[in-house]
């Protein structure tokens, strides 16, 4: 007797979209359950589907390079199940000793256990032998990521046999499914979008003082102030008043979006970034901005962020001055947006004011920010007024301004 058993995508999987990256059983083929049937790619990992039984897969549902949403069916296995065997009186075998020789270690276990081609292209890249490398797959299987951890806790110095002609010692480091996917992502955008950086300064004067007065207030009704919640405001306002820059270019027209959809680059160490999205900032006062903020960022930083908290941006802001740069351009526009604001290090140095008429120098807290933008969709004029606006808006911050 058979019986039909669907291939599940995990509900739980890592990152906000999967994509199927290659089947590795076919119709027809014979799988035993645990064996890998198929791998998805994540923003974050690629993860290895299991047969669910042992039988033979029968149909494909979702083909390589397709799109699937946690739950959804993949594919279908036809499993035999045997009538219930009569029971066997017969006396049992003596069991034979078993030797030193053949004993087996755990290491030797997993070993033996079945590899995934991605597993066996990782070994055989890096010259690796499984049975070194703890396994945490089921039934004892070496995983990609299990390589991953294996190559990072080793040594440099014996990390790789084979280096550069004159460059000493080095080692490999596979990349992860996030950093395939923003070099990706950075090689369309540049292809897609003749890239062009427009750049302002902003004495943030104003604002550290209005922060040094609040901070204490918004973190007791938790909230961390930072200055990040200023640009997130200050760039709603600039939308507003330049709505070209909130806008998808097309061949044909400049789809204008009514909603400020922000996302702030977030870092995640040497995994890379993610844009977690602030959806409506043109609704939110400073305090909403700066708890939503917080919130976005603790998620992302934990791996936690659901995946449309990252959907649906329309502008975004990277403040890379926050790892001391004063300035980057051009900054590869977030796809399929048409601007990107950077921010720079809050630094305080001497500027040139007029005082009663005169010049006189004075010390104050300065950033540089940038627009690049996509010269299909905005020329300099909307560029510059929109960085017109925010820096009027951040030296304008008045005391009496909305302090949530």
């Amino acid at each position: 007797m058979s019986t039909v058993i669907d291939v599940i995508s995990p509900a739980d999987q890592e990152g906000t979209r999967a994509t199927v990256l290659r089947w590795l059983k076919q119709p027809g083929d014979a799988v035993t359950a645990n064996e890998p049937l198929l791998e998805l790619e994540t923003d974050k990992v690629t993860v290895e589907v299991p047969a669910p039984a042992s039988g033979r897969l029968s149909e494909i549902l979702t083909n390589e390079n397709a799109e699937v949403t946690p739950g959804a069916v993949l594919g279908r296995l036809t499993t035999e199940i045997a009538a219930e065997p009569q029971a066997d009186t017969r006396p049992a075998a003596a069991t034979p000793a078993v030797g030193s020789g053949a004993r087996q270690s755990s290491a030797a276990a997993s070993a033996a256990a079945p590899l995934s081609p991605a597993v066996k292209r990782l070994l055989a890249e890096h010259g690796l032998d499984p049975a070194r490398i703890p396994a945490s797959g089921r039934g004892g299987r070496i995983t990609a990521q299990d390589i991953t951890r294996f190559l990072e806790q080793r040594p440099a110095a014996t990390a790789s046999a084979e280096g550069p002609a004159s460059g000493g010692a080095s080692r490999r480091v596979p990349h992860t499914a996030i950093r395939r996917r923003i070099a990706a992502h950075m090689v369309q955008s540049i292809a897609t979008a003749p890239h062009v950086t427009t750049v302002f300064e902003v004495d943030l004067t104003r604002v550290a003082a209005h922060r040094a007065r609040h901070a204490a207030d918004f973190e007791a009704r938790g909230a961390k102030l930072t200055y990040t919640a200023y640009f997130v405001a200050a760039a709603a306002r600039g939308l507003q008043a330049v709505p070209e820059v909130n806008s998808r270019f097309h061949d044909d027209a400049l789809e204008i979006f009514a909603d400020c959809n922000i996302g702030v680059g977030t870092a995640l160490g040497n995994d890379g970034l993610i844009v977690p999205v602030l959806q409506r900032a043109q609704t939110l006062d400073l305090f909403g901005i700066a708890q939503r903020l917080g919130e976005m960022v603790a998620a992302a930083r934990a791996g936690k962020l659901a995946p449309e908290a990252v959907r649906g941006g329309t502008f975004t802001i990277s403040n890379h001055g926050v790892s001391g740069s004063l300035l980057a351009a051009p900054i590869v526009i977030n796809q399929p947006q048409v601007a990107i604001m950077g921010v720079g290090k809050l630094q305080r140095r001497v500027v040139v004011d007029t005082v009663d008429g005169a010049d006189a120098l004075r010390v104050r807290p300065m950033c540089y920010l940038t627009l690049t933008l996509d010269h299909r969709a905005l020329d300099a004029f909307q560029a510059n007024a929109f960085l017109t606006q925010v820096v009027k808006t951040l030296q304008g911050w008045e005391q009496a301004q909305d302090t949530g």
